[in-house]
């Protein structure tokens, strides 16, 4: 995680503490991958010399190589989880961006309360002179 120094001195030390578990699940995971990925690749190559029969050393080495993969494919979603974990902190805990969103939303509603105020205001005048020229005609009307 991108974060500064200074930025990080500021979190709670739980926070704190959950941000180096997941740096430290990062690091596990990718050297898990690396290694099984690694140890897949030794096991390709054939060896001469050997005790065992080429076909039990054959099947040894399949079983291995299906352990070591299942091995990259449980890092992997390790990695994924790690990101969705990630994700659920940022939009928990990342309170300046969300301030922000809320003071726009409020000047936003600010500029639209403004504008409906001023448009009751111009409607109300109109209704008032439009009321005073019906009262002036009722008013002055031989009719009444």
């Amino acid at each position: 995680m991108a974060q500064q120094p200074g930025q990080q001195r500021s979190l709670p030390q739980s926070k704190e503490a959950l941000l180096k578990s997941y740096n430290k699940r990062l690091k596990d995971d990718i050297k898990s991958m690396v290694e099984n990925f690694t140890e897949i690749i030794k096991s390709a190559r054939i060896e001469e010399g050997s005790q065992v029969s080429r076909a039990t050393q054959s099947e040894q080495d399949q079983y291995e190589m299906q352990v070591r993969a299942a091995n990259i494919v449980r890092a992997g979603e390790s990695l994924m989880k790690l990101v969705s974990d990630l994700k659920q902190f940022l939009i928990l805990n990342d309170f300046p961006s969300v301030n922000e969103a809320v003071v726009q939303n409020s000047q936003l509603y600010k500029r639209m309360q403004a504008d409906s105020d001023k448009k009751l205001v111009a409607l109300k005048d109109d209704m008032a002179a439009e009321l005073y020229e019906l009262e002036e005609e009722y008013y002055s009307s031989v009719y009444k």
